[in-house]
């Protein structure tokens, strides 16, 4: 078989480690010059119950454990004046959901590839009615299956299927603070070692302790995709402060204090259900085939994805035989999750009772108290 992944993100590494280790020869495509091109997001949760298991098929949930961080799931719900209202500690040994960043998380899966696997600086155009691969420097690939896991905006997506992501009317606007424990104490201890969230009913900070003692902020607005347009920081900087006015200083310097410029990031999601005819020469996996808020899925759904399709190729006699048994599963319970998901974004700006909230304690997570 002749396998190509176009996209090296979790979902397509991922499946191409696991085709590796069932003696599949398959090749992955990047539009990216190199691995270190560009910020690969924050930090996530990989989950027991498909992340974990995708990586115990991988051969690396050992590795996966000693780069992620127990203590990050840890999570406080706080009020606007930064009063917790809800806090959950992890228990001694809490394996769950760790937490561990997205660059670690690439990092960790390229280097278990064979040398080679991944080119680098290929752009993709399009696919070919017969499954071939054309890229931008007008090279053409033949192959037998194209796996897009090439994201929110796949350009494999056309081949099965007309459907384009929609705005949502959520914009999520991302935050840097760096050397948090030393230049931004107050924010450090607000957040923990794992996240923090706040909303009043129209705007939501969410928090996320990253390593490298870095904690990124994600400011929650009902916007439209391009309200920010060419504003520089400081005029961002002070649309926020009239918009969060009534918000504390210690929660407002979480929008205010930031290290570096904002970096937009309006939500987009595939109409609910997203299903296509079976084609037997090309399949998606991950963001590429359900589109989803981020609301602690999208990676999970992608490496299952990725070892599920992964399985199918190595037991199944031929490549449409292993793509249609991959499909049956993976449509349907991905249709389930986005119906539960739809307005999930919506959520994260709902405004919590008044009532039962705890004064804010700055001692260590795991002496923090918990809520009555």
């Amino acid at each position: 078989m002749r396998i190509s992944i176009v996209g090296a993100g979790p979902g397509g590494l991922t499946c191409a480690r696991i085709l590796q280790k069932h003696g599949i020869s398959v090749t992955v495509y990047d539009r990216d010059p190199h691995p270190q091109a560009r910020d690969q997001g924050g930090t996530l949760d990989l989950h027991a119950d498909d992340g974990q298991l995708a990586l115990r098929e991988a051969g690396l949930l050992d590795e996966f454990f000693a780069l992620a961080r127990p203590e990050g799931q840890e999570m406080r719900k706080l009020d606007t004046a930064g009063r917790i209202l809800e806090h959950h500690v992890p228990a001694e040994g809490e394996l769950f959901k760790p937490e561990i960043d997205r660059g670690l998380l690439r990092g960790m899966l390229l280097d278990s590839l064979e040398p080679g696997t991944v080119r680098w600086g290929r752009t993709l155009v399009g696919v070919g009615g017969s499954g071939e691969l054309n890229f931008a420097d007008g090279t053409t690939v033949e192959t037998d299956l194209v796996i897009g896991a090439d994201g929110a905006w796949s350009r494999v997506r056309p081949a099965v299927s007309a459907a384009v992501p929609q705005y949502s009317g959520i914009t999520f606007l991302e935050a840097w603070f760096e050397d948090v424990d030393t230049a931004h104490p107050d924010i450090a201890a607000l957040v923990g070692q794992g996240g923090a969230m706040a909303a009043d009913g129209e705007r939501c900070l969410f928090a996320q302790r990253n390593s490298g003692d870095q904690i990124r902020v994600y400011i929650v607005q009902r916007l439209p995709a391009d309200w920010v347009g060419p504003s520089d920081t400081a005029e961002i900087r002070t649309r926020l402060l009239d918009a969060f006015s009534a918000w504390s200083p210690p929660m407002v310097r979480m929008i205010t204090d930031n290290d570096g410029p904002y970096v937009d990031r309006p939500l987009f999601v595939l109409p609910v259900p997203h299903t296509w005819e079976h084609r037997p020469t090309v399949t998606l996996l991950g963001d590429a085939a359900h589109l989803m808020p981020p609301l602690g899925v999208g990676a999970n759904l992608a490496m299952l994805d990725a070892a599920e399709l992964a399985l199918a190729l190595a037991g199944s006699t031929t490549v449409g035989e292993a793509v249609a048994a991959y499909e049956k599963t993976m449509l349907p319970r991905s249709a389930e999750m986005a119906r539960l998901l739809e307005n999930g974004a919506e959520g994260l700006l709902d405004a919590p009772s008044d009532e039962g909230y705890l004064p804010f304690s700055s001692e260590p997570a795991e002496r923090a108290t918990t809520p009555r």
